[in-house]
């Protein structure tokens, strides 16, 4: 099992990461190549192949087993007025989620996804970040771990959500910390905050960077500050499945938000992560062209909790089937002009 010991060491796994495969991308160029179709006919359901191919050395890769953590925090941002629901909400939405009611539920059902759900801590919310550190260095380390840990054995797709009343006002944190821009190029309306509320959300980021920006020297210093523990717990899951050569399909603002840390220590962190989809959150079309990715589906979701992701995987499934089940212009007797 994939465990940091220590910020050094989390540190030491973001500075050295698996690249994929060079021949099994290759093959699986050649392959597309040869397939009954003009070369591109298929856009970029040829490059989901070739990139799935690399990461799982394999020139006919599969998607199956997928699966989906969501990941559970409660916030001390909350006290500022940044949020249309009360934390209590968290505890709520994750019974829901236990109890198969959630809109995660319905599409991972809908798209067969082993689901997990994992609740970090909510009896204790995080530090107020306009006063203090969201989490202590301890705190940060379990949080990343037990992301880490949710990783299981056998999955060859991962897709991370995550539910916690507030957390869009630190996922604006960390990206205007990482990315630079004012508070108000990051932060957006949430769950449905009104323009008090949005001002109230505006004036919580600025004060956390007064407070905190000199000391966010390293990916780890910037979660533990400004994060939350489901923030940080969807980096070290997504880390743990690039150490362990498997692909991600990242979800909205806040998952995006998550790993911009990571990008900043390794410009190479996003290489094994496909964008699912666009949200409707203000900031996260500007995060995904920071972020260098493009992405699948841009369907005005705006809910959180793996939700885009979700809706992303049949396009991988139909990549793959294409990419393996398609026969060859010899296969198949078909001229092929080139």
């Amino acid at each position: 099992m994939i465990r940091f010991a220590d910020p050094a060491a989390f540190a030491a796994a973001l500075a050295t990461l698996p690249q994929p495969d060079v021949e099994a991308r290759a093959a699986a160029l050649s392959r597309q190549s040869r397939l009954t179709k003009p070369t591109g006919a298929l856009g970029r359901l040829e490059d989901i192949a070739v990139f799935m191919a690399g990461w799982q050395e394999h020139e006919r890769p599969v998607a199956d087993p997928v699966q989906a953590v969501v990941f559970a925090g409660n916030h001390g941002v909350t006290a500022q007025g940044v949020s249309a629901y009360p934390p209590e909400v968290t505890v709520q939405m994750v019974a829901n989620f236990e109890a198969g009611g959630a809109a995660i539920n319905a599409l991972t059902r809908a798209c067969a996804v082993r689901l997990s759900v994992v609740a970090l801590d909510l009896d204790r919310p995080t530090g107020d970040i306009t006063l203090e550190p969201a989490m202590s260095e301890a705190e940060c380390l379990d949080a990343l771990n037990r992301g880490a840990a949710a990783l299981d054995a056998d999955t060859r797709l991962l897709l991370v959500g995550e539910m916690g009343i507030g957390n869009t006002t630190p996922a604006a944190a960390l990206c205007a910390q990482v990315l630079g821009g004012a508070a108000h190029d990051w932060a957006g309306r949430g769950t449905g905050i009104d323009d008090h509320g949005l001002t109230r959300k505006e004036t919580a980021v600025e004060a956390a960077l007064a407070l905190h920006g000199a000391h966010c020297g390293s990916a780890f210093e910037t979660l533990r500050r400004l994060g939350g523990r489901e923030i940080a717990a969807m980096a070290g899951a997504i880390l743990a499945a690039r150490l362990r050569k498997v692909p991600v399909l990242l979800d909205g603002f806040i998952a995006s938000a998550a790993i911009a840390p990571l990008v900043r220590d390794n410009a190479r962190f996003t290489d094994h992560c496909i964008a699912a989809h666009c949200s409707a959150e203000a900031g996260h079309a500007r995060l995904l062209d920071r972020l260098g990715l493009e992405p699948l589906l841009n369907l005005g979701l705006r809910l959180g909790e793996g939700t885009g992701a979700a809706l992303a995987v049949p396009i991988v499934r139909a990549a793959l089937a294409a990419h393996g089940e398609m026969a060859t212009f010899e296969e198949a007797a078909v001229a092929n002009p080139a």
